[in-house]
């Protein structure tokens, strides 16, 4: 039988519920079990795919076409384990399911409530993950603070589930905050008691708590809150702030947290295989040299826009020896040439990453240019490759006014346009070309000889494509167009073969990449870019 964690969390949000999970995840995969992470975000949006990056952060992307949290993000690289619809569910998601069975009166005229009607719904979602994956643990985290209105149902929710599968079969993990006042030297122990006792007024005692704090956690405040709390001694487990997210399920392992949520639900305890993943963490504390990259784009106030992009680009640089210490820069800030160069003087590559509408573009195309004719490594994704695209039609092919119809409804020539598909589509929510498709790539390329094959699948997430009646023209002015869709209607690839490091890619690369296994992209750039150092 699959054994269920539920990931809660309180006093404040943000305290990396989605890392405990993720590492928890981690542990137990050293261990040679089987798990998967489930996502339950309390907002009313099926799904993030139409929210502004500013206030969500990044859209993840599954194999089969989900938009989903970010968190699903490091669910992937931790346990690396591909996810899908079912492991991110909304309240959105929920009640919409609700509402589409009231009306096509699945009910019997029952009158429709959040208990058991939604209640049951969100149970139902738990459910389908465990069939369709069948693991050996099953890790749902629940999005929010606990007190918030809009998460009761998720909570109700769990309370009936943990009763329905019995004692040795479910446990709740609590995320609190420790805050350490200077002023006293002291950590306070009751903002944790107090969210506690929230929890429990819901009906759910938790089991372990997790406890984020900046300063050690005494023996005597341990007990203090085994106490009052009402959990073992053991099962209070000290998350401090660390160096790096990898980190994490070492530290969590150092204080046994797995082998205590193994006896708690009678598995076996196996012996973990974390020498690979200690090494890793060695690497990322103590990097040979710094590699300076900088992330040109227009979400660049909240870095959870681009967190992929980071990942993989540190990834990259593990396999490098290297640090990576991210510059970012604004594309609207380079609107001017004489800026971009300032901009771009002290780094030694550049990426261009994906986003939607013209805000910032002509910053962008600078940027490509500055990178172009300066040999300065360069890596564009989803709309980074258009943007290469109309860059080198503009300045290369001669094509004055080439742009996107993205930014202009009638442009001289329109090198981007919307993918026929998408012409008679109608709404933003999950209307994209989303998911994982196969791409052909040009032997001998660049691309090719980076993945070491030439048939790939990646994920995508785009409306807009490089309209294929300039790609004869182009490419003869020397943009490689190195991969293609099985079917050659669409442009996955384009590279400079004669630069060091001139890559954009239609997909989203960085979607895949984990951290013991950098994505052939990402490390391509960082490869040319350490090079160049040299």
């Amino acid at each position: 039988m699959t054994k269920y964690i539920f990931v809660t969390g309180g006093v404040v949000s943000s305290l990396g519920k989605g890392i405990i999970a993720a590492s928890l995840g981690k542990l137990f995969r050293s261990r040679d079990y089987s798990v998967i992470i489930q996502k339950f975000d309390p907002y009313i949006n099926v799904d993030p795919g139409t929210m502004s990056p500013f206030q969500h952060g990044e859209v993840f992307v599954t194999d089969d076409g989900a938009e989903t949290d970010l968190d699903l993000g490091h669910y992937e690289r931790f346990t690396d384990t591909n996810f899908g619809q079912v492991n991110n569910v909304t309240s959105g998601r929920i009640y919409q399911s609700v509402i589409n069975k009231e009306r096509r009166g699945d009910y019997l005229g029952a009158t429709v409530q959040v208990i058991p009607h939604v209640t049951n719904e969100i149970k139902t979602k738990i459910v389908a993950a465990t069939k369709q994956f069948k693991p050996d643990f099953h890790i749902i985290e629940i999005g929010g603070t606990i007190g918030d209105i809009e998460s009761l149902p998720f909570i109700e929710a769990i309370r009936q589930f943990k009763a329905e599968v019995g004692i040795g079969n479910a446990l709740s993990v609590h995320c609190t905050l420790l805050p350490y006042l200077s002023t006293s030297g002291e950590l306070k122990t009751k903002p944790s008691q107090h969210s506690v006792n929230v929890l429990r007024s819901y009906g759910i005692q938790p089991e372990i708590l997790v406890c984020r704090t900046s300063k050690p956690i005494p023996k005597t405040e341990k007990e203090k809150l085994a106490l009052f709390c009402s959990v073992p001694k053991e099962a209070v487990i000290e998350c401090r702030d660390m160096k790096t997210i990898y980190e994490v399920p070492l530290a969590l392992e150092a204080q046994n947290m797995c082998s205590v949520v193994l006896k708690m639900l009678q598995m076996e305890e196996r012996e973990p295989d974390l020498e690979s993943w200690v090494e890793l963490v060695n690497k990322i504390k103590n990097p040979v040299k710094t590699i300076k990259v900088a992330i040109a784009g227009k979400y660049t106030k909240l870095s959870d826009a681009y967190i992929s992009v980071v990942e993989s680009l540190k990834h990259a640089g593990y396999a490098n020896d290297a640090a990576i210490e991210i510059k970012w820069i604004n594309s609207e800030e380079c609107l001017d040439m004489a800026n971009c160069k300032k901009q771009l003087a002290d780094v030694d590559a550049v990426v261009v990453p994906g986003g939607f509408g013209v805000r910032g573009i002509e910053g962008k195309l600078n940027v490509i240019r500055y990178a172009r004719e300066n040999n300065l490594p360069f890596l564009g994704l989803c709309l980074g490759m258009q943007c290469a695209v109309i860059e080198y039609a503009r300045n290369v092919v001669g094509l004055k006014g080439a742009n996107s119809k993205e930014f202009d409804e009638n442009p001289t020539y329109p090198v981007i346009d919307l993918m026929l598909e998408q012409k008679n589509v109608k709404g933003y929510g999950g209307t994209m070309r989303l998911g994982a498709y196969d791409c052909h790539l040009k032997k001998g390329s660049k691309a090719a000889k980076a993945y070491g094959k030439t048939v790939i699948s990646e994920r995508h997430r785009h409306r807009y494509e490089v309209n294929n009646e300039f790609i004869e023209q182009i490419e003869k002015a020397g943009l490689v167009f190195s991969g293609m869709s099985p079917d050659g209607m669409l442009a996955e690839v384009v590279e400079l073969p004669k630069l060091d490091w001139f890559v954009a890619c239609q997909f989203h690369p960085e979607f895949k990449s984990r951290p013991d296994r950098p994505h052939p992209l990402f490390k391509g750039l960082i490869d040319a870019a350490c090079k160049n150092m040299k």
